[in-house]
């Protein structure tokens, strides 16, 4: 079903089974939450606001994220509004604390987040979202980063989500993670709708994430991929530029500057081929980015809305740039 304005970012897909609909470009609101650094409040509210404008209908946020803040910048920007998915995520509560180190976060309220994988942590731990959220309901709740904390994670988070979602206080579950080993094995031993993906299902990198796919294929279970431009070497690869935060190995570098050479030879940004890669798969529902302005709100729709002609993927498969079992523009690569 395609969005408001018929573009490919506000064009809408279901979550697995669920009745669920995700835009293909949906909002992140880590940043809202002052990461890296601080966006003041009339910032955070302008930049929902644009992206509800352009047709964006589903955002993403977590206790996580600035101890609370973006829950209640996205809450408030939010309020009244029924038209869009909203999901949040458990595993981490926000505790009292005084002179709190916000750690990648700058400027944070005095709270210190503290994993809790139980029953009673999970349920605590919506209601609390709810009440910074200043809203009634989330559609989508998220087990968030259960990596250290998995049997527990398994035996009483997973129960709780799966008996919320059975009363109808929440429409999908799924879990939140950066590495696919833990999501395969939640999507296999559990009855996920959704799972979010970061960093590993990428232009550059799907380290991992064939046995995940091949798991959600089977299940019907979607992928929300987010972290795609790798924390910045697929917006600029020039010496230096970042994977994951760090400065990327000599051999990252190399193969995303392969990449953007043949991008540029058909005019494509590279930025543009990495938003819109993971959507070739179609057990992905929607390509999950942060964003803190206007502006970038704008240039990432630009983004996914522009033709990327057929023959610049078929270009990176044979240049061995695009493994042979990854899906490109939803036709099968080893068909193409």
């Amino acid at each position: 079903m395609a969005g408001t304005d018929g573009g490919r970012a506000s064009a809408r897909r279901r979550l697995g089974g669920t009745g669920v609909e995700v835009s293909a470009l949906s909002v992140g609101t880590a940043p809202l939450g002052n990461l890296f650094r601080a966006v003041s409040d009339a910032d955070a509210a302008a930049t929902v606001e644009a992206a509800l404008g352009a047709g964006l209908r589903y955002f993403d946020t977590a206790p996580l994220y600035g101890h609370g803040l973006a829950e209640r910048r996205v809450g408030t920007a939010l309020r009244g509004r029924r038209d869009v998915v909203l999901s949040t995520k458990v595993g981490r509560l926000l505790r009292p604390a005084e002179g709190v180190d916000g750690g990648v976060f700058d400027i944070v309220p005095d709270a210190v987040p503290v994993f809790d994988f139980s029953g009673d942590g999970v349920r605590r731990s919506l209601e609390e979202s709810l009440q910074r959220l200043g809203l009634d309901h989330v559609d989508v709740v998220y087990l968030h980063d259960p990596d250290d904390h998995v049997r527990q994670a398994l035996d009483e988070a997973y129960p709780a989500l799966h008996e919320l979602r059975a009363a109808g206080v929440v429409k999908a579950i799924g879990v939140g993670m950066n590495g696919p080993a833990v999501p395969t094995r939640f999507v296999r031993e559990t009855e996920l709708d959704a799972l979010i993906l970061a960093g590993r299902y990428t232009l550059l990198d799907r380290t991992g994430a064939r046995e995940l796919i091949a798991a959600c294929r089977e299940r019907g279970t979607s992928i929300i991929a987010a972290a795609v431009l790798n924390s910045g070497i697929l917006v600029d690869p020039r010496p230096g530029a970042t994977f994951d935060y760090e400065e990327a190995p000599p051999a990252l570098l190399e193969r995303a500057q392969r990449i953007e050479r043949i991008c540029r030879a058909y005019g494509v940004p590279l930025r543009a081929a990495a938003l819109q890669f993971a959507l070739g798969e179609p057990v992905v529902a929607s390509v999950l980015t942060g964003m803190r302005s206007p502006a970038e709100v704008a240039d990432n729709v630009a983004m996914m809305d522009l033709p990327i002609p057929t023959q610049l993927w078929k270009d990176l498969i044979a240049d061995g740039l695009i493994d042979d079992w990854v899906s490109v523009s939803s036709e099968s690569v080893a068909s193409s």
